[in-house]
């Protein structure tokens, strides 16, 4: 799950069975288709933010503590690593989130704000960041994090959380960028920024006007995230899962893909599906699915195969508009998004709804196409999807048929993996059923 390098409502309802049918082959045809640090209490007894601290102190500051416990710490990253290691593989079968999603401080160190748009989207020039120098020193001063005790460096994160809360637009987006940096790889840190008491005020920062600020905090907290006591913290934060939906709504490209991943950590916890679903996290992510960039569309399959365990999240999905887009995604072989549109395209097959507009909008024939053309990971997830469809439809049967499924699931139940064998085995008994009814009514 943790890669750095990977970066950055549309509702309609379900139509019956029949009205508004398209062919199948006519789909087909048709889809072919961002530090300045201020005083705090460790380096002056007021406790107002002053702005004429430069970083120059806090990087003195650090280096001093990490020349005098990077020793100590060997057997600690170890560990680190071991822990960031099992993270990554629990999310290694259906997600892409990762922390720090984006890896753009790098880039906001390099450019102003008004650069890193790169798009020309026309936000508002941002206030200067006080002391830029300091995102310019980034590896250094990552290095020096990485070097440091978390009861060491606790300070250090009292004073950025204290800063979240400065009248300066900047120094908030300075501290936020901070927190989120230190909450890139280590879990001993995330633990201690949330106990810090940084989730309240970075979720303050989530519906801040300035996009920077916005995204340093999406970021910060999907780092937070990532640590399995933190994730029911952040979801029971007040406005916590709304000002994410808020986000993935109005937010940059790259904060809009972070506060999808945000939504899939949190969704790691079972009891927080229903209430994200609730929330309308759902529509947003279908359009996110729908227009964004790859990232952003690994993301929301991610985000989406996680909220859609119950129910009612399936209807919402499909009654949003998801099937459309999975289907497009199922026939668009290559892009490494087919297998996992697959999944949730079988999530969504399980309610009546989900099969009913996966017909209407050409999966079957698609679906017939994958058991022949993708991966035997992917043959398996289309088998499934096509035994949900056909196990209790006789026309849904005749529609598979008709697509020309007989000699691909004929070879895949020879040659699949042992799931899909067995799969395709059960599915070709049911296509046998109408044949065997209809022999039994024509003898005399």
């Amino acid at each position: 799950m943790v890669s750095v390098e990977d970066s950055h409502s549309n509702s309609g309802g379900v139509h019956s069975m029949y009205a508004g049918f398209h062919s199948p082959s006519s789909f087909w045809r048709h889809t072919g288709r961002s530090m300045r640090t201020v005083r705090s209490s460790l380096f002056s007894p007021s406790p107002s933010v002053s702005e004429n601290l430069t970083d120059s102190v806090i990087d003195a500051r650090l280096s001093e503590l990490a020349d005098r416990s990077a020793k100590s710490l060997k057997s600690s990253f170890a560990e680190d690593d071991f822990l960031l290691d099992n993270l990554s593989a629990s999310f290694s079968d259906y997600s892409v989130c990762s922390s720090d999603i984006s890896g753009e401080l790098q880039r906001l160190a390099g450019l102003s704000p008004a650069q890193g748009s790169g798009s020309g989207s026309g936000y508002p020039e941002t206030e200067p960041e006080p002391c830029a120098g300091f995102l310019q020193r980034e590896s250094f001063s990552t290095e020096i994090i990485e070097s440091i005790s978390p009861e060491d460096l606790q300070p250090t994160v009292k004073l950025c959380v204290d800063c979240l809360s400065s009248p300066s637009v900047a120094i908030k987006r300075s501290a936020a960028a901070k927190l989120r940096m230190l909450a890139k790889n280590r879990a001993d840190n995330r633990v201690l920024i949330a106990e810090s008491g940084a989730v309240p005020a970075l979720v303050g920062l989530l519906k801040c006007t300035d996009p920077w600020t916005q995204e340093h905090a999406v970021t910060a907290v999907l780092n937070l995230s990532l640590h399995s006591d933190n994730k029911l913290l952040i979801a029971e934060c007040s406005g916590a899962i709304k000002s994410l939906i808020y986000v993935l709504k109005t937010g940059t490209e790259t904060s809009k893909q972070n506060a999808a991943a945000a939504l899939m950590s949190l969704a790691m916890v079972e009891e927080t599906r229903l209430t994200i679903g609730a929330c309308g996290a759902v529509g947003p992510l279908v359009a996110l699915l729908r227009s964004g960039s790859n990232r952003g569309k690994k993301d929301a399959l991610t985000t989406l195969y996680k909220l859609s365990t119950p129910k009612v999240n399936k209807e919402r999905a499909v009654n949003a508009g998801a099937v459309r887009p999975l289907v497009e995604l199922v026939a668009e072989q290559g892009k490494g998004m087919a297998e996992k549109a697959m999944v949730v395209l079988s999530s969504l097959a399980a309610v009546e709804a989900g099969r009913v507009a996966i017909v209407e909008e050409g999966g079957i024939a698609v679906l017939v196409e994958a058991l022949e053309d993708t991966s035997p990971k992917g043959k398996e997830f289309a088998v499934l999807t096509l035994l949900q469809m056909c196990a209790n439809s006789v026309t849904n049967r005749a529609l598979l048929v008709a697509e020309g499924a007989i000699p691909p699931l004929v070879a895949l139940s020879q040659t699949g993996t042992a799931r899909a064998k067995h799969k395709a085995e059960t599915l070709l008994g049911y296509l046998r059923e109408p044949r065997k009814q209809e022999a039994t009514t024509s003898s005399p």
